[in-house]
């Protein structure tokens, strides 16, 4: 066993927060760490927090942090950000975030950049709450960047997700565009002390009729004002409900099964893509790509020959 593998698992902070840089800068030692710690994961509860810029899903992750530990629940955060073009990282870093946590050793905060994947969730931030789970964080929360369809690819990390609105944005069109009203399975209407709480209220149940209206659990809406603290008990109360929903109903471990599926399907394409342009660097398939180039075969056809010829051998 490597040896920050055995000191994640003794719960050493250092050892997980090395554990994601490897995972971040693509150290090869990371793979024996990943493999190692994963008999180990699949304890914590994993909840998702997304909504468009400036709905104050910082400050709602902030005071659900100091929520859960006033009630002593260790809490980890992978707060996804956008991608800095110039140096790779993220451009809003845990120094900024919620820094009053920082001497909690039962919290553990971590930005990470979106690194130009479409999803705004990187293949990094799956391994990240991975290692955060056999680190022993109770609770994982993972907060994306923006709203959109490319946002949809929280539910293949989390078991509950949180969709963020405020009253008098235009938020509730912008959702349901997305697709996000599907994935939801609770609205948070974070600042609900702004004017239009009730339109928002109306303009929800009314997309959650449409397109939950034949579904076995139906999303709830939490009213918080993230900033004076209100709401976050019963938002925290909700999330325990749909805990409650997936276990009772067997849905938990479907999507569980359903993340691990997709997961592996995502490791073979990468594999496979990596060893095909691998041999392509070594000058395999160049009279393949000779024969694109003078269009003299389509792409798809030198696709699939190169496929065939990668597996024959």
């Amino acid at each position: 066993m490597h040896p920050i593998t055995k000191r994640i698992l003794a719960g050493d902070v250092r050892a997980a927060a090395r554990a994601i840089t490897w995972i971040e800068d693509g150290f090869p030692e990371k793979g024996q760490v990943l493999q190692e710690i994963f008999p180990h994961t699949g304890k914590a509860r994993l909840i998702g927090l997304t909504g468009s810029p400036g709905a104050g899903k910082s400050s709602l992750v902030d005071a659900l942090i100091t929520y859960l530990r006033s009630q002593q629940i260790s809490v980890g955060v992978i707060a996804v950000d956008p991608t800095s073009p110039f140096t790779g990282g993220a451009l809003l870093g845990d120094r900024i975030r919620m820094q009053h946590h920082a001497p909690d050793r039962g919290v553990f905060i971590r930005s990470m950049g979106t690194r130009g994947n479409l999803g705004g969730l990187s293949r990094n931030t799956k391994e990240a709450v991975r290692v955060l789970d056999a680190y022993g964080c109770e609770v994982i929360i993972v907060e994306t960047v923006g709203v959109g369809q490319s946002e949809l690819d929280i539910m293949k990390i989390v078991d509950t997700v949180a969709v963020v609105l405020n009253p008098g944005s235009g938020d509730t069109v912008q959702a349901f565009k997305a697709g996000i009203m599907e994935i939801a399975d609770l609205f948070v209407i974070n600042k609900a002390d702004l004017p239009g709480l009730d339109k928002l209220l109306t303009e929800i149940e009314q997309m959650i009729e449409i397109v939950k209206h034949d579904a076995s659990w139906q999303p709830p809406l939490i009213r918080t004002i993230a900033t004076d603290r209100v709401g976050i008990p019963d938002l925290w109360q909700a999330i325990l409900a749909h805990e409650r929903f997936l276990m009772e109903s067997g849905e938990g471990e479907k999507r569980r099964s359903y993340h691990l599926h997709e997961e592996v399907i995502e490791l073979v394409n990468q594999n496979l893509s990596r060893v095909m342009l691998q041999r392509m660097e070594q000058g395999a398939f160049a009279d393949e790509l000779v024969e694109v180039a003078n269009r003299r075969v389509d792409p798809y056809h030198a696709a699939e020959k190169m496929v065939r010829i990668f597996l024959q051998r």
